[in-house]
This record gives C-alpha cells, structure tokens and sequence, in this order.
C-alpha cells in the first residue's frame, strides 16, 4: 500500500503483561516514586548550586528521568489495573515522539557530564572558565535541538506507513519494531533509518564517553595517589556500568531480529531501559556526586532542626500551660 499513510486502525491495544499484574504494579509503583522522589529532591535542593557545573546537568539529568520514565510508565501501570490497555493511533505516535526526545537527550546529556568531570580534573584551574553558565547553556540547548531532530525524523518516518490490522502491540508503551510488524506498508526504508539513527547515536555516544573516561582515567593516574585512584576507578567503573546498561538495552531493542519471540524477550528489556535506568541514574550520578551530598545534607539538616525547634517550642507551651494550671489551682486552694 504505497503513496502515503491508508490507516483503517485508529487505536492500538497494548499487551503489555499478562501475568501477575498486581504483583508488578507494586513493583512498578515503588521504582517509579523512588525515581520521582529523589529526582524531584535534586531538582529542588540544587536551585542554589546551578553555578557548579555538574549540579546544572545534573538538574537537567534528573528533570529528563523524570519525563523520561513518565512517558512510558504511568500509561503501563493504568493499563495492569485495566481489562485492556488502548492507546489512540495519535496518542501512540504521541508517545513514541516524546520518547525518543527524552531518551535521546538522556543519552547525549551523559557525554555532556563525562566531558564536565574530564575539564575538572584535567583543567581544574580554568574548569570554571571553560565550563561557564553560558557554555553550559549552549550545550544543553543544542543536545535538545540535536535530540528533537532525531525522533522527529524517526516518527515521520513511521507516519507514511498503513497500518490496516491487527492492531495488537506485543509491548507495554509504543515503539518503532513492534509497530513495525503490524503495518502493511513496506517498512525497509524504515528500518534503515530507525538502524542508521540508532546505530550512530550508540556508537557516537559510547564512544565518547569510553574515550573520556580513559583520558580521565589516565590523568588521575598519574596525579592521585593509590587510595585516590582506587576511589576514581570504583566511581568510573560505577557509571560505566550505568552506561552499559543504558546503550545495551537500547542496541537490544533495536538491533534484535524483528520477529514474535523477540518481542517477548524486548519487554522484559524495556522494563531496565525505561524504569530501572532512571532510577539508577539518581544513586549513581546524583547521589555520589559531592556538591549534591552536601546540598541534600544541609537540607536534611535543616529540616531536622526546625522539627526539633518546633517540638521544643510544642514542649515549652506544655509546660507554661501545666505551670499555669498549677498556679491556678493553688490560688483556688488558698481562696
């Protein structure tokens, strides 16, 4: 069916699980408000530290999880509660942009970092000159402008095809191969670019940040000594880990054979690459990052003395009232 867009579908039913649908909305439920509550702490907590570089990325960072995993996982957790889980032909092509605008920018906002620590450690005396809040900006503006391109031409392209039924989706949000499969159009032009976008963005970006993290590696080597090279080791090994997590699960979707039995196997994928990375990203880049530790202790701080000041006002009050009453009865006793 060539020529254009011929869609008789109007809405797609998700499958999405099938099994112990109650037992995975509580699991779900509980990695989804650990991600929102420890993002939305780091986005509020460093307002006051946006002019250290690595708390303005990772703002950004914790700001781009939290859209990132909402995209996909308040959708998947109404649809376990539901009988069936449907989603507007316009409202998957909805979900499909915003998510690839999130996660594309998630993944060239990590080079973004790793090429911050590399200008700290290696330039520490003009970091802050070369890292300015005017850089800094720049920076993020263009990695969204590159990344909305990106899943703007993605999502073009899977707006030619028909899709003309079924109109069952083997997945609990929608992207490109399963889509794909239901479409009655020819979809190699599709596959090629879908390959093409992918394939550079995972190589481009996974080579950045090996490359950086070796000239960092390198450099600390020959500066630190055997205690602090244990402690760069153990952080870089950390956020490597993070990083290969991300990307493998991203060239699993979208390397994998299109077929049924991969579609199966992908959600299970989809689960680490939408969800679990995101909250991941809180303890190994937010949370181990000094100037935030710092920031959230002082906050916590300041929270703990205001409740141990109101209690002790709440006491004092209590005991000016037992005083008073005291007094009131002697007098009474004396009259």
């Amino acid at each position: 069916m060539a020529g254009g867009n011929h869609s008789s579908v109007t809405k797609f039913v998700l499958l999405g699980f099938t099994d112990l649908q109650e037992l995975l909305f509580v699991i779900f439920l509980l990695i989804y408000i650990t991600m929102l509550v420890g993002s939305l702490g780091v986005l509020i907590r460093t307002n006051s530290q946006l002019h250290v570089p690595m708390c303005f990325f990772l703002r950004h960072l914790s700001f781009l999880d939290i859209c990132y995993s909402s995209s996909i996982t308040l959708k998947l957790m109404s649809g376990l509660l539901a009988e069936r889980n449907v989603l507007s032909f316009n409202g998957c092509i909805t979900q499909l942009f915003f998510f690839a605008v999130f996660g594309t920018r998630e993944a060239i906002l990590l080079i973004l970092m790793v090429y911050n620590r590399y200008v700290a450690i290696r330039e520490p005396l003009r970091y802050l000159a070369a890292m300015s809040h005017g850089v800094r900006v720049q920076l993020v503006v263009g990695s969204y402008a590159a990344r909305s391109l990106n899943a703007l031409v993605r999502t073009s392209a899977l707006l030619r095809l028909s899709f003309c039924g079924p109109n069952l989706v083997n997945n609990f949000y929608c992207e490109i191969p399963p889509l794909l499969l239901l479409s009655c159009s020819n979809t190699q032009l599709n596959e090629m670019v879908m390959a093409a976008c992918v394939g550079f963005i995972i190589t481009t970006s996974v080579l950045a940040i090996v490359v950086s993290y070796a000239c960092i590696l390198l450099t600390i080597w020959s500066i630190c000594s055997a205690e602090g090279r244990h402690k760069a080791f153990s952080i870089c090994t950390s956020h490597l880990m993070a990083v290969a997590l991300f990307y493998g699960s991203a060239a699993f979707l979208y390397f994998h054979p299109f077929s049924r039995r991969a579609e199966d196997q992908g959600k299970t994928t989809s689960v680490f690459y939408t969800m679990v990375t995101p909250m991941l990203n809180l303890f190994i880049y937010s949370l181990r990052n000094k100037e935030v530790r710092s920031t959230l202790r002082r906050a916590t701080n300041k929270l703990l003395s205001c409740k141990y000041s109101h209690r002790s006002r709440s006491n004092q009050a209590e005991a000016d009232i037992t005083c008073h009453s005291g007094v009131s009865r002697r007098n009474k006793a004396d009259t």
